[in-house]
C-alpha cells in the first residue's frame, strides 16, 4: 500500500533536479531509490554493531 509524505518545495525542487541529471524517470523514483539505499545502509550498520557486540560478549573483541 503506497503512502504519501510531504516534502518542502525547495527540497523537492533539488531532488527533481538531481533525479533528472541521474537519469531517473521521475523525482519520485529517485526519492524512493535514495530512501531505500539509506535504510539499507542503516540496517547494515545496525547488523555490524550487533555482530561486534556479540563478538565482544564472547571475548573475541576487547
Amino acid at each position: 500500500m503506497a503512502k504519501k509524505i510531504k516534502i518542502e518545495g525547495e527540497l523537492y525542487d533539488r531532488l527533481a533536479k538531481y533525479s533528472e541529471v541521474a537519469g531517473y524517470s521521475s523525482p519520485d523514483e529517485f526519492i524512493v531509490h535514495v530512501l531505500e539505499k539509506s535504510v539499507a545502509d542503516m540496517e547494515k550498520t545496525a547488523d555490524e554493531e550487533s555482530v561486534k557486540e556479540r563478538l565482544t560478549g564472547l571475548g573475541y573483541l576487547g
